[in-house]
């Protein structure tokens, strides 16, 4: 491994070849204050904020994007730079609303955050702002560009990390701003409602479109018998707005936040996860065997996901599983199982589902079969971001909440349910029903981890009953497009395909990176965040979906069998080619 060796501030550090100032500088625990920044992003240059000086150049330089040289001598704070970097701040802040009070990233604000470091407490340039509309045509996004900063980082992540291209600069100058692209609406628009735009943006301009007060009413009405569910992903993530570290597992005071906020029962996407694999797993299992349909079969519990195939790739929609994805079966049987087993009236039922995910919101609306119980299946679907704002104004103390447990019918959940919220916890959670039904043994070492962790493409084979099975697991949207040529071109040139079975997730990390978690996330939160859902799993009595008695009690009594008529009616679903741009 090459090395340089530079000093930062008279500190002598030792880099990697290729190394920025910026990250030289944070070796030796200097921290030089940025905006545009980010840790999943190519560097960028674009706010200014990072300028150093290096001995022997006359111009100071953007830490971020000015690799370390051998001997390089690097000054980071001084007068000058202080001077600067408060001046750079000031003059962003002049064309930035000054509403932080009414703004959702109020105390959560890469731009406050910055202006308070720097004790700015005057306004030494005219305010300009240009009263440009907001956004809000699609039911999970708000788009604000008046509170642009112009950092480019959801234009970045749109196009390089999810490949979807529906947000860039327009104008030039002082005119420029971020808009969908062909400058339609969001709802018009490329867009697939995964939030990685939002979790990613520093300031409030991009932000998930807030349902909270819908929630309150319904809590509030004795009309309505309210019902939650939460994510596999929430669990690990929630505890950060409470000051906990990622990936502590707080599933027990999640199920007691609930109850005080008022929800009259509390179930478990992660049960209709473990339900998933039952329907997924024996959709593969006759794809496999009896060649019902093509392979590979690729997973359907992503609903940014669904979206993008739906445009991009509309010719792979025979591969695609019709398994609605876990909330959405949940909520289903919430309006339809649980009200037959308690004599509840299901028009009073209000199911919430809390999400790690902005595209749940759409995925809730977007076809008929999300209302296959004769209603809406989920009323709302909340961000894990949504739900920590509600606990803490209804001042529930939420560190000191006692566990407690999920309700029944629709609340226990083996190992492989909570795997959901990892990439590469789908194919896990199936492999290991798929292994047991064709073999007719349960297994003896039930982890896949060739499939775990956080390359963009993992792949494996696995034999089974003699015959290989090839999987492949892919997350951010950049990464399926070379799994899925591949497929393509084995189509057309008559070969049979490359994998049997694909796993693909929108968010990089899969559902613990999702567009609706806490800010703030990168590689290491998201593997901090993944550990807390691999230690559910070990944790569990039952690590394999098909050994969950109340899914195992849920087909006895309701369903008959996976894939059987009821099945399909209620939790399967169909999906329709859609162009790109939607005019």
């Amino acid at each position: 491994m090459d090395t340089i060796l530079c000093s930062i501030n008279g500190i002598p550090v030792q880099v990697e070849k290729g190394a920025t100032v910026l990250e030289a500088a944070r070796k030796v625990q200097v921290n030089v204050p940025t905006l545009c920044n980010h840790p999943d992003l190519p560097p960028w240059a674009a706010c200014g904020i990072c300028v150093v000086k290096v001995e022997g150049s006359n111009k100071m330089l953007r830490a971020c994007a000015t690799p370390v040289e051998e001997g390089m001598r690097i000054l980071t704070h001084d007068p000058e730079i202080y001077r600067v970097r408060k001046t750079v701040i000031q003059l962003i802040l002049s064309t930035h609303p000054n509403d932080c009070l009414q703004c959702s990233r109020n105390g959560n604000c890469e731009l406050q955050r910055l202006a308070a470091d720097f004790g700015i407490r005057e306004h030494p340039f005219p305010q300009r702002l240009r009263n440009l509309p907001v956004d809000d045509s699609t039911p999970a996004i708000v788009l604000n560009p008046e509170k642009c900063v112009q950092c480019g980082r959801c234009a970045i992540v749109c196009q390089q990390l999810q490949n979807v291209w529906a947000l860039e600069f327009l104008g030039r100058g002082e005119s420029t701003r971020i808009a969908p692209a062909a400058d339609v609406r969001l709802d018009e628009s490329p867009c697939i409602k995964c939030g990685q735009c939002s979790a990613h943006c520093p300031v409030g301009a991009i932000y998930e479109k807030s349902d909270n007060e819908e929630v309150w009413a319904a809590l509030q009405d004795p009309d309505k018998h309210c019902v939650a569910q939460i994510a596999p992903a929430v669990r690990v993530a929630i505890g950060e707005a409470f000051g906990y570290e990622p990936g502590e597992l707080l599933t027990g005071k999640l199920y007691a936040a609930l109850r005080r906020l008022g929800f009259k029962a509390v179930f478990d996407t992660n049960f209709g996860a473990d339900l998933t694999i039952l329907e997924e797993g024996h959709e593969f299992i006759e794809r496999f065997t009896n060649n019902s349909a093509p392979l590979p079969l690729i997973t359907s519990c992503c609903p940014a996901w669904v979206d993008y195939l739906e445009k991009y790739y509309p010719d792979m929609i025979p591969n695609f599983s019709t398994a609605k994805s876990p909330h959405a079966m949940v909520g289903a049987l919430a309006k339809t199982y649980y009200p037959q087993k308690t004599g509840l009236d299901p028009e009073k039922i209000f199911v919430v589902s809390i999400m790690p995910c902005t595209a749940k919101k759409f995925e809730i609306l977007r076809s008929r079969e999300m209302y296959s119980s004769g209603r809406q299946d989920v009323d709302i679907s909340l961000t894990t971001r949504e739900l920590a704002r509600m606990i803490k104004a209804s001042g529930i103390d939420f560190r000191r909440l006692p566990d407690e447990t999920a309700d029944s019918l629709l609340g226990a959940y083996a190992g492989a349910g909570t795997l959901f919220g990892a990439t590469g916890g789908v194919m896990e959670a199936a492999l290991r029903t798929v292994q047991s039904v064709l073999t007719g043994q349960e297994l003896e070492t039930v982890e896949f981890t060739d499939i775990r962790g956080l390359d963009g493409v993992k792949s494996a084979t696995y034999t089974v009953t003699g015959k290989p099975v090839r999987v492949a697991v892919a997350h951010g949207m950049a990464n399926i497009a070379s799994v899925l040529d591949q497929v393509r071109a084995a189509r057309e040139n008559g070969s049979p395909p490359p994998y049997d079975f694909i796993e693909v997730m929108a968010c990089r990390g899969g559902c613990v990176g999702g567009g609706g978690q806490p800010y703030g996330a990168n590689d290491e939160i998201r593997a901090m965040r993944a550990k807390g859902i691999y230690r559910d799993d070990a944790g569990s009595k039952k690590r394999c979906s098909h050994q969950n008695p109340e899914v195992q009690r849920l087909y006895g009594d309701f369903l008959g069998k996976p894939l059987g008529k009821k099945s399909h009616e209620l939790l399967h679903t169909k999906y329709t080619p859609r162009p790109i741009y939607q005019r």
